[in-house]
């Protein structure tokens, strides 16, 4: 690995497989997003990978809204 943004993307993936271990929907929630954002990054910085960028930034915006909405 010879730059951080690797290892972004390995936290990201580290967020979305734990996301789908928790049972409070709330949290699934909060630990995705936080995987989407870690993707997002991880897309921009690793050469402007739109096939990543997109779809995680979409999947951000709804967990967002569902968090929110959820209050």
């Amino acid at each position: 690995m010879n730059n951080w943004s690797e290892y972004v993307g390995y936290l990201a993936s580290v967020f979305i497989v734990v996301s789908f271990l928790l049972k409070d929907i709330r949290t699934i929630r909060t630990i995705n997003l936080l995987g989407c954002i870690c993707f997002v990054i991880y897309g921009f910085y690793y050469g402007v990978l739109w096939p990543i960028i997109i779809p995680n930034g979409i999947l951000a915006l709804i967990q967002i809204y569902n968090i929110v909405k959820k209050n």
